[in-house]
């Protein structure tokens, strides 16, 4: 079976509660109830609740930026994976560059939130990629298997079938670079032939691999259309619901042709 593709926004700290409603009305209403195309929004925390709302009854899912590794307890401003469950939150994005960077979250540490997820029913996307600098000095390959060796430790098989991978080449994001189809793919094969060597090569083909450098509706076609490009964690294209849903029709050309 072809892998689904998954379209998931990103919407990092931008818009408040009543603004989240506001995009993301149009796009549950021009979705309806598809399922040609896995389709995910990621709203900040203080918009879960009334984004949770709006998709009850709809096939998007919603996911979290963020999560504590801790199930509860003396942890000021952390929110627990019991916690986004309670606002029917399926999904939640780890290992962010920007969290890795501005907040300097270790593999280690990123991993405890993996476990956690998984733990709680939460399906992580984890998030992996290479600076400028590493790229230059020939390090990608290096350093994509440290974070995925280091994301995943503990994870069992059985546990790997709710996991998302995404690639985000740290130097296209929010740059307006974007890596060519064919660098793009060419990290995504690594990427699932780690995944083989550490979880076997059934959980390596089923997993879905995202790209995550500035997928626009104008280079989305061509990404896609690799074969180990399974859809996009959306940026900036997701702040605008009419620029998201030509993303989401790029996924459903690309699932057709992939069929």
């Amino acid at each position: 079976m072809p892998r689904i593709i998954t379209i998931a926004g990103n919407w990092k700290m931008n818009k408040t509660a009543s603004e989240s409603v506001d995009l993301a009305k149009p796009i549950i209403q021009a979705l309806n109830n598809q399922n040609e195309v896995a389709v995910i929004v990621c709203p900040p925390f203080t918009a879960l609740q009334a984004v949770s709302g709006l998709i009850e009854n709809s096939s998007v899912r919603l996911g979290a930026q963020n999560v504590s590794d801790k199930a509860s307890g003396a942890y000021t401003g952390e929110i627990s994976a019991a916690m986004l469950r309670d606002l029917h939150v399926t999904h939640v994005i780890l290992g962010h560059s920007e969290r890795r960077a501005y907040y300097s979250e270790t593999d280690a540490f990123i991993n405890k939130k993996v476990l956690a997820a998984l733990e709680n029913n939460l399906k992580p996307i984890l998030c992996v990629g290479e600076t400028l600098d590493e790229r230059e000095g020939n390090k990608t390959f290096d350093v994509i298997h440290t974070q995925i060796k280091g994301g995943l430790a503990g994870v069992t098989i059985a546990q790997a079938e709710n996991l998302i991978i995404a690639y985000e080449p740290v130097w296209a994001i929010g740059t307006g670079k974007t890596a060519t189809p064919a660098l793009a793919q060419e990290v995504h094969a690594f990427i699932r032939k780690e995944l083989s060597a550490l979880l076997g090569e059934s959980v390596a083909q089923k997993t879905r691999i995202l790209y995550g450098g500035s997928m626009k509706p104008d280079n989305a076609a061509a990404l896609l259309a690799e074969q180990d490009i399974d859809g996009g964690l959306i940026g900036g294209a997701a702040l605008a619901a009419k620029d998201f849903l030509a993303l989401v029709e790029s996924g459903k050309a690309a699932a057709g042709k992939k069929a």
